[in-house]
């Protein structure tokens, strides 16, 4: 299908939406710098010259019972992944605040896990009812498949927004992980929306899958209206099944940003893991569709990337974080 990408973005930007109906293989070949603008186009109109930075806190580490071949926290796996029990509360509240002094706007706390239960997920509801009593930063939660009720009592502590990534398209799900299905994931997105907070879902490219699975993906998260789109591109980790991955060439990932924002206009497109395949850690996604971005720690793989170096790119960007 042929498709001009700067009169789509000119439709979108009016109103039009895409869906997982149409022909939307024109993304897969079509002129990539004409894709991008009209990716920041789209950004610009829609999103605003705002650069929403979040932070996490890996909570609890290793030991997890799925099997997501990616991961390095699986207990399936063998890598030098640190293990250990869910943090002191202190040690969670202080690193909230520190982040909060360096000026990021929101803080996630993330657990390894199918779902925090138990004494675990009580003294997490403490420590973001401290957090929310004494700091003004916005709360994120990450835990696993968590219940209503569940997901109830961490917005009543303070929780505004849940993260939850469907990883890859349903085609393409069975190929990285088996100890839990799709269908499970788009369950808790529902239930997250039931209660009311921001919904934080995206996934990994770059495992293997094509790029009608990047595209299904993009939009299966645009169906439930998803307000925070993280994208990782894969950062092969050794002792897991896919540590002899080719990692990806940065035109791929700008082009898979830049697609994510044609789907979901209104969204954050999150730059996460993977920041540093790209020049100045992603320095040309934030003019290809990008609007937001983890920064500081990552969970298990390493960035380049500092508060203070996000900070400064961006507002030379002439961007406001």
């Amino acid at each position: 299908m042929n498709c001009n990408v700067t009169e789509l973005a000119k439709e979108i930007i009016d109103g039009r939406r895409l869906s997982g109906a149409e022909d939307l293989s024109f993304f897969i070949d079509c002129s990539l710098d004409r894709l991008r603008e009209g990716a920041d186009a789209i950004r610009k109109a829609c999103v605003g010259e705002r650069v929403d930075l979040c932070a996490i806190i890996n909570a609890r580490s290793g030991k997890c019972s799925e099997d997501c071949k990616y991961c390095a926290q699986s207990a399936h796996h063998r890598t030098n992944c640190a293990s250990y029990p869910f943090l002191p509360e202190k040690e969670i509240v202080d690193a909230c605040k520190l982040h909060e002094q360096e000026g990021v706007a929101r803080f996630g706390v993330v657990t390894s896990g199918r779902a925090l239960i138990g004494e675990e997920f009580e003294r997490a509801l403490q420590a973001f009812r401290t957090m929310k009593k004494e700091c003004a930063i916005g709360l994120c939660a990450s835990m696993g498949f968590l219940t209503a009720e569940q997901l109830h009592a961490l917005h009543e502590a303070g929780v505004t927004s849940y993260h939850h990534n469907i990883e890859t398209s349903r085609r393409y799900f069975p190929n990285i992980c088996t100890t839990h299905t799709f269908d499970q994931k788009l369950a808790t997105l529902k239930l997250v929306k039931a209660e009311g907070m921001r919904l934080c879902s995206g996934g990994i490219i770059g495992m293997g899958e094509t790029w009608f699975d990047r595209i299904d993906m993009a939009t299966t998260l645009a169906e439930y209206n998803v307000d925070s789109i993280p994208i990782n591109a894969l950062m092969p980790i050794k002792g897991t099944l896919l540590e002899n991955a080719i990692p990806l060439k940065e035109d791929e990932i700008l082009r898979a940003v830049a697609i994510f924002r044609y789907v979901n206009p209104t969204a954050d497109i999150r730059l996460a893991a993977g920041r540093g395949l790209m020049t100045d850690d992603g320095k040309y996604a934030f003019c290809s569709g990008a609007s937001a971005t983890i920064t500081g720690n990552m969970l298990t793989t390493a960035a380049r990337a500092t508060i203070q170096s996000d900070r400064a790119m961006l507002t030379e960007m002439g961007r406001t974080v």
